[in-house]
């Protein structure tokens, strides 16, 4: 019987002690079967429902006012190379780079997945 992999960190690595599965590189233990709390939480979406992962191009569904700046992120703008944020308390779950503006925070309710 093989064991499944590591939930958290995908490693093939992961042994049994008793009723619980452990993974020797990230220290997680879990029950098999057991549905990880922290994955469905991780999940982000964008504004028409398709799962985003980093390294995404996404597009900006509504223009964007630049906060302390009289700049406006366009509808249309192409945003590469997404970074996701998972503990981002103020809605802002997106890192990236836009040209012509440099670094920012972006809410994934704004753009969709191109």
């Amino acid at each position: 019987m093989s064991l499944p992999h590591c939930p958290k960190c995908q490693s093939e690595y992961t042994y049994e002690d008793g009723a619980l599965l452990i993974c020797p590189e990230c220290s997680y233990e879990w029950k098999e079967g057991e549905i990880l709390e922290q994955e469905v939480n991780e999940i982000i979406k964008d504004a028409h429902g398709n799962v985003l992962t980093d390294g995404d191009t996404v597009t900006v569904i509504k223009d964007l006012k630049i906060k302390g700046s009289s700049s406006v992120v366009k509808v249309g703008t192409k945003v590469k190379n997404i970074r996701l944020l998972f503990d981002a308390a103020d809605g802002h779950d997106i890192d990236c780079k836009i040209d012509g503006f440099g670094a920012m925070k972006l809410k994934s309710e704004y753009v969709k997945k191109a």
